[in-house]
């Protein structure tokens, strides 16, 4: 990895998540597919609290959200669970994007996103599985986090 990478939180991420799915404990991971999200919902956010046509009141949840997402105290800490602690990050992420979406023009977060897939679909995706990847609990208390 190069210098600029090791200080780049998005490359960082991005790396850590596609070589832990590589390894022999992260091959056939049931929630993959959302972890390898994390880096673009993140970049997202980053977008979304920038962008002026994204109310205040939703920028708050977004600076909470990206807060949350560098934060190595969190609810399920990579420190501990490696890549595999960024689930409750993309759950949170989605959470905020999809409330953002709630208050202003979807189109807004679509023209911000850097994904493949259509992230209107996907936000909603893991908004519907989110209690079930992380388990009820947790789910709710990382909710409670944005309210």
């Amino acid at each position: 990895m190069s210098e600029a990478m090791k200080g780049d939180f998005y490359q960082r991420m991005r790396s850590e998540i596609r070589e832990w799915l590589l390894s022999k404990t992260g091959k056939g991971y049931k929630w993959s597919e959302y972890l390898l999200l994390a880096p673009d919902l993140f970049h997202l956010l980053v977008k979304l609290a920038i962008d002026k046509d994204v109310p205040s009141s939703e920028k708050a949840k977004i600076a909470g959200a990206l807060a949350y997402f560098v934060s190595p105290i969190d609810l399920v800490p990579e420190a501990l669970f490696g890549p595999m602690g960024y689930l409750d990050d993309v759950a949170l992420a989605a959470y905020v994007i999809n409330s953002t979406m709630k208050t202003c023009d979807p189109a807004v977060v679509t023209k911000h996103w850097a994904g493949e897939q259509d992230v209107l679909d996907l936000v909603q995706q893991i908004v519907d599985v989110a209690a079930e990847m992380l388990g009820n609990k947790l789910w709710d208390k990382l909710k409670k986090i944005v309210n």
